[in-house]
């Protein structure tokens, strides 16, 4: 089994594949996103940009309040009475693009209703789709539950998803989900492999990360994954234990190593 060291300087040069890169090979890809206050916007751009593709708003046909007070009570009493607002048509015509991003701010927990509206409207049966959400708090996981829910035909990909508070890192994390999802190229270190890499040779962990949040340290990264336990080929009757949290350390030069498992 290799180091932890040798696992880690692999994965730090490792290039993702070069299906989605390619020119020639490349997907039709629309960017198709709901804003209210502009920072979900500012995400659809950078995504467009960077991977060429082309973008169009979802407009409400009845523009919700930019004032965020009026905003939440409105959509509280639409979500009371099983409203969705109507939204302007989308001009794109879904059947000449492969690949769609779609965007929106999370709302109660979910995508915000725009977005409930353009599900209902159109099939995306057959595509692949790749969300992608602003919020105060978090959002993105339960609104790809829900949108896995909604577009069962569809294949939905991993979403990238920031706080309002942390827009100024967003370009350079959106660099990052794209080059992880093979839809651009550059160098990227899986976050799986850091954990594979911290928990390499303690026979007490057999499980595979899940999600993961970050850090930063003043000698470098604090992790912390979240993992699910694996079954066991030694041991084929003993149940997974089910899910963990698990701290991890990068130490600017070092290899990563666990410092706490939560179970």
């Amino acid at each position: 089994m290799k180091t932890m060291k040798l696992i880690l300087a692999a994965t730090i040069v490792a290039l993702t594949a070069a299906g989605c890169c390619s020119k020639s090979n490349a997907p039709k890809t629309l960017v198709l996103y709901y804003s209210l206050t502009g920072n979900t916007k500012a995400v659809a751009e950078e995504i467009a940009n960077r991977l060429g593709a082309d973008i169009e708003e979802i407009v409400c046909v009845n523009p919700y309040d930019t004032n965020f007070q009026a905003c939440i009570l409105r959509c509280m009493q639409e979500r009371e009475q099983g409203v969705i607002p109507d939204i302007q048509p989308v001009k794109a015509d879904l059947s000449q693009y492969d690949v769609v991003f779609i965007g929106y701010p999370v709302w109660f927990g979910t995508y915000a209703p725009p977005i409930d509206k353009y599900l209902l409207t159109e099939d995306l049966s057959g595509k692949k789709i790749v969300p992608f959400c602003t919020f105060g708090s978090g959002g993105l996981e339960s609104s790809i539950a829900d949108l896995k829910a909604e577009e069962p035909y569809a294949e939905i990909l991993p979403g990238y998803g920031v706080r309002a508070a942390r827009m100024d890192a967003m370009p350079k994390e959106v660099e990052q989900f794209l080059i992880a999802g093979g839809f651009i190229k550059g160098e990227y270190t899986p976050l799986a492999a850091i954990f594979d890499a911290a928990v390499d040779g303690y026979p007490m962990i057999h499980a595979q990360a899940v999600t993961v949040a970050s850090r930063a340290l003043p000698n470098g990264t604090e992790y912390l994954f979240t993992a699910e336990d694996l079954p066991r080929e030694d041991k084929p009757d003993m149940p997974p234990a089910g899910k963990m949290q698990v701290y991890v350390t990068v130490a600017n030069g070092q290899a990563p190593v666990f410092t706490k498992v939560i179970r």
